[in-house]
């Protein structure tokens, strides 16, 4: 069967090449070869799968938004990574630990996972689980960090970053096929 480069697929190949480029930072003819057939052979395969036409696939996301929302991200994460390590040094140590549900107000699940996801990354908050009402159980190292989650800041960076694919319902379900 020959394989058909249309757009997606194109695309596809020419990230994942750039990519183990720049991941691998080798250049000598017999890994460029390997990487080149593994980089072909994963691109085949995606093709063969049919994933390239399913929405979930990040080559849908905004570049920009993004590149913006990982800016934001790692500046959150390094407010956060100083808050927490000038809670463990000081002397009282004046932690106050919670467990609370957050709303969940990305519009697909990919959202809802890339939100949990950075709960979680952010230190001093994690993730915990998802609850069947629309909601994220988070544990955080103090109770003001679930107030800042409540304010949805993250949670409005993420709906700006997700593909624009699905809806969700006002009791917290996810439209498959409505935007929002």
């Amino acid at each position: 069967m020959m394989l058909v480069w249309k757009g997606q697929t194109l695309r596809l190949l020419l990230l994942m090449g750039a990519t183990w480029l720049l991941l691998s930072g080798l250049f000598k003819t017999q890994l460029l070869i390997l990487g080149l057939l593994s980089v072909i052979l994963v691109t085949w395969l995606a093709h063969r799968m049919r994933i390239l036409n399913h929405r979930g696939q990040p080559l849908y996301f905004s570049p920009f938004r993004l590149l913006a929302y990982w800016g934001w991200l790692l500046r959150e994460i390094f407010s956060s990574n100083v808050s927490v390590t000038r809670t463990v040094l000081s002397r009282d140590m004046a932690i106050e630990p919670a467990i609370g549900k957050v709303s969940a107000t990305p519009d697909s699940e990919l959202g809802d996972v890339i939100y949990a996801n950075s709960i979680t990354l952010t230190p001093g908050t994690t993730a915990i689980s998802f609850t069947p009402d629309g909601h994220v159980l988070v544990h955080a190292l103090h109770a003001d960090a679930l107030k800042e989650l409540d304010q949805r800041t993250m949670a409005s960076r993420v709906a700006k970053v997700e593909p624009d694919m699905v809806g969700r319902a006002s009791d917290g379900s996810v439209l498959p096929g409505r935007s929002r």
